[in-house]
């Protein structure tokens, strides 16, 4: 608990959101973008998107599968196709929070164009790198521009709430002690494999204890490209918002590939496919 605490007192850069208009509901990085998976296989919508904003042909990624348990990590690579064809990539992994904490560990991301986080267990992800250098190195590629990727329990982490983080079950929706995400995303909670888990409504009872936060659940297959305040749909599956109402008997809506979403208002922009 001593080295816990000390990591965690480790000084971060300030959060990508730090210093946007007070009134904004939610808000996205104010550089970089961000592509937030529902886990399952990546269709070729979302794979699209991730080298195009990786940087094409140049693009330089870290894979982070630090999610997976150590008996999947041993038993298959954890490298999503698309960038182990690309070839230029490395792979980050860790256990212990000091080695996340350390300059070494590190140094591969500050020429990184891109980062994919493997999907898992997102406690994982929370418990090794929350507070972290690494966390701080995610939040600096976002500032000079790159992408920060990731499905399933690499998706959940990028909200400032960290849904499902509970050690002793994924069914737990909110866990004391295993709530806070990186914060790529202010006051937003990320649920994943909605449709296959049947999970399109869970986000309702966590937005009933948090009003302020908005709920955001992906299917697989599907992902969020955000960019600053608007995210856009991505993918053949839907997108489900949780934000407190009541909407056709049901307390989410639905957004569909090529919907434009505002964070800032909680609000579709016009145009969006219905």
């Amino acid at each position: 608990m001593i080295r816990r605490r000390a990591l965690l007192a480790v000084p971060l850069a300030l959060p990508a959101w730090t210093g946007r208009a007070a009134d904004a509901k939610s808000s996205g990085p104010a550089n970089g973008t961000l592509l937030i998976v529902g886990g399952g296989d990546n269709s070729a919508a979302v794979i699209a998107a991730a080298q195009r904003h990786a940087g094409g042909a140049g693009a330089r990624w870290i894979v982070i599968p630090t999610a997976q348990s150590d008996q999947n990590l041993s038993a298959k690579s954890k490298v999503p196709r698309f960038i182990a064809e690309h070839g230029a990539f490395t792979t980050l992994h860790a256990r212990d929070p000091a080695v996340a904490n350390s300059e070494a560990f590190v140094a591969p991301m500050t020429t990184a164009t891109a980062v994919w986080i493997e999907g898992g267990r997102q406690w994982r992800l929370a418990d090794t790198y929350g507070g972290t250098r690494t966390e701080q190195a995610l939040h600096e590629l976002l500032a000079r521009g790159g992408l920060v990727a990731g499905s399933s329990a690499g998706a959940s982490i990028m909200g400032s709430y960290l849904v499902r983080g509970a050690p002793s079950g994924r069914e737990v929706l909110m866990s004391p002690g295993h709530e806070r995400g990186f914060g790529f995303l202010r006051n937003v909670a990320i649920d994943q494999h909605i449709g296959a888990r049947r999970r399109e409504a869970d986000l309702a009872r966590l937005v009933a204890v948090h009003p302020e936060i908005l709920g955001i659940g992906i299917d697989e297959g599907t992902a969020i490209l955000v960019q600053r305040n608007v995210f856009t749909v991505v993918g053949p599956g839907i997108v489900a918002i949780t934000d407190g109402a009541t909407h056709d008997g049901r307390p989410y809506y639905v957004l569909r590939q090529g919907a434009r979403f505002n964070l800032a208002t909680w609000s579709v922009l016009p145009g969006s496919p219905g």
